[in-house]
């Protein structure tokens, strides 16, 4: 469905496969899991499978009903702790308490739940990504309810910030979904944070999340999630360059996500971009943190925003970080603006030797080489949500 023919009132027209991400704050209580909301939402989403589509869940609150199992069965407060370390153990102690609470929730409609766990750095190699897909796609084939969650056991940067917002996202292109709904606790995105602004305004519809700062309207965060509203526009931001629609609307009390869908008023509309990425390019750009940077002059910046074309040595002025061939960097101004992200064909070492070099050059500076271009336009996204 093209943007322009998106609305309230046709959200499932031509839909056939569904991400619903869940936050912490909407499946949990002071006191661990809810299972009240654990329940609604299985029957939603029972009623979703029923009507034929495919629903992958991504779910967070696997730490905090650790942290309530714990307490449970120890009487020990130790499990309080913010680290790094006690946040994984009380979600490798909560995984298996949250999947059996999901289980029986879904047990009730005769739907059989597939526990999932992934991380951002599993699907880093192409061909894991392709063999998640594999099993993802003869889960919903046989009608299974795939229940997504951090690998948060032996993730590092994934669990600081965003995880499941930015999981769910990456979801999108891993079983080729059309719509993105968030549901979090929040009744969609505001101006401002309500929290310290009374009168900060409800924005139904996003028509163009590109050029919005999200930095600047987003200045808070929930108290047990780990994203706050950042990283579910940030997620938004990512899902529309794919070409996918994004529904943020609270999941608190008694939420419907059948009404919203249906042209029920309530949450925020976030419409996908006119010009949508490949699904490898989503995938190149989004699957692992960048680690360094390539500044270009203004003559290669130009080209690769207004031509499309690759980038070569000849117009590279700097080089930041320490990185292999094959590495994902961000492609920057020599001012420091970020143009966009890319697969490096060189290391850092090799581009530090041939930038500002034409390319009939490169092979008398460091011997036989891998290709003209420092980063091939097939392997480059601009203006990448990062």
């Amino acid at each position: 469905m093209t943007k322009s023919r998106i609305t309230r009132d046709n959200l499932l027209d031509d839909v056939r496969r569904v991400v619903i991400k869940v936050g912490s704050a909407v499946i949990t209580t002071g006191d661990g899991l809810n299972n009240a909301a654990i329940n609604r939402l299985a029957d939603q989403i029972s009623i979703l499978s029923d009507k034929g589509l495919d629903v992958v869940l991504v779910s967070s609150g696997a730490v905090a009903a650790g942290k309530q199992r714990i307490l449970e069965r120890t009487r020990r407060q130790r499990h309080n702790g913010k680290d790094m370390a006690s946040r994984q153990a009380a979600s490798s102690v909560g995984q298996g308490r949250l999947m059996h609470d999901y289980d029986e929730a879904f047990a009730r409609h005769g739907k059989v739940t597939a526990q999932v766990l992934l991380t951002r750095s599993g699907l880093k190699l192409r061909e894991r990504f392709l063999n998640a897909r594999n099993t993802m796609e003869r889960l919903l084939e046989w009608g299974v309810i795939p229940i997504v969650n951090e690998n948060d056991t032996v993730s590092t940067r994934e669990l600081e910030f965003g995880d499941n917002d930015t999981l769910g996202a990456m979801c999108l292109g891993l079983i080729c979904a059309d719509i993105f709904i968030n549901l979090t606790s929040a009744d969609g995105v505001f101006d401002k944070n309500p929290d310290g602004n009374p009168d900060a305004k409800p924005i139904p519809l996003i028509e163009d999340i590109a050029s919005m700062d999200l930095e600047a309207m987003c200045d808070g965060k929930t108290n047990v999630g780990t994203g706050g509203m950042y990283s579910k526009l940030r997620a938004a931001r990512r899902a529309a360059q794919l070409g996918v629609p994004t529904l943020i609307v609270s999941g608190k009390g008694q939420f419907d996500i059948l009404a919203v869908l249906n042209g029920g008023a309530g949450g925020t509309l976030v419409l996908p971009d006119d010009r949508v990425v490949s699904n490898k390019k989503f995938w190149l750009a989004y699957h692992d943190n960048p680690c360094g940077s390539i500044l270009v002059d203004e003559g290669a910046a130009n080209a690769l925003m207004t031509k499309g074309t690759s980038l070569l040595p000849i117009g590279i002025t700097e080089v930041e970080g320490c990185f292999d061939r094959g590495a994902l960097i961000f492609i920057k101004t020599a001012d420091g603006n970020e143009l966009g992200v890319g697969q490096t064909n060189y290391s850092a070492d090799e581009l530090r030797r041939i930038k500002g070099k034409r390319t009939d050059e490169l092979a008398a500076i460091i011997g036989p080489t891998v290709s003209d271009e420092a980063v091939h336009r097939d392997n480059m996204l601009l203006d990448a949500a990062i």
